[in-house]
């Protein structure tokens, strides 16, 4: 799996694990059954009424927890998920087109609307983020890692932009600066796999180097 598979937007739901404890007498179970229901409708109001930001630092509590690269990966997929919506209508049609056009191949066109998302809405990281992607399949990597720094400034949890942060910098040849970029990124996301294979074959690497 290539590390630019991190820039892309996936979709999928996040799975839930419910634990249930049973009281050994009925009485108390039903009892505790009507302050579980009541504490998970609390629950649920007060997860509904929080704010898009807040929702994103839960979910990356949760990324950084879970150690099932399954569950981990759903999380993950929930997180992109949300930076797909900027909070704009324009510059999510912007996005749309943008993707359109890199499926149709049509480069220039896609970058012309990444642009103008970025110019509507420059503190919007998935923007900077998607251009960036598009100048690493381009070949244009001084572009790329100028855009990846910027996302970082936005959002320095992007685990999408460490992956291509880490991809560039393997492609110079700096090994050292590529791990510390992986594990940048598995501090955020560390139930990644194909993260730990390269943090940990780079890190053997350097480790022999040295001896």
């Amino acid at each position: 799996m290539s590390a630019m598979r991190f820039f892309v937007l996936t979709s999928a739901a996040l799975p839930l694990a419910l634990i249930l404890l049973t009281p050994s007498f009925p009485a108390a179970a039903a009892e505790k059954s009507a302050a579980v229901a009541k504490k998970d409708v609390i629950v649920e109001q007060a997860d509904a009424n929080n704010s898009p930001k807040q929702h994103l630092d839960q979910l990356f509590s949760q990324l950084k927890r879970e150690r099932d690269p399954e569950k981990a990966s759903g999380i993950a997929n929930e997180i992109r998920m949300e930076w797909n919506d900027s909070g704009s209508a324009t510059v999510n049609l912007l996005m749309q087109w943008a993707d359109k056009a890199i499926e149709e191949k049509r480069n220039p066109a896609a970058l012309d609307f990444l642009d103008e998302a970025i110019a509507l809405k420059p503190d919007y990281a998935e923007s900077w983020n998607r251009r960036a992607t598009l100048n690493f399949v381009m070949g244009n990597y001084r572009k790329s890692m100028s855009d990846i720094e910027r996302v970082l400034d936005l959002e320095p949890r992007h685990f999408g932009a460490l992956s291509g942060m880490a991809a560039i910098l393997s492609n110079s040849g700096n090994d050292q600066l590529t791990l510390k970029a992986w594990e940048r990124f598995l501090d955020i996301y560390p139930a990644e796999r194909t993260a730990q294979e390269q943090a940990n074959t780079l890190a053997e690497k350097l480790a022999g180097n040295r001896t």
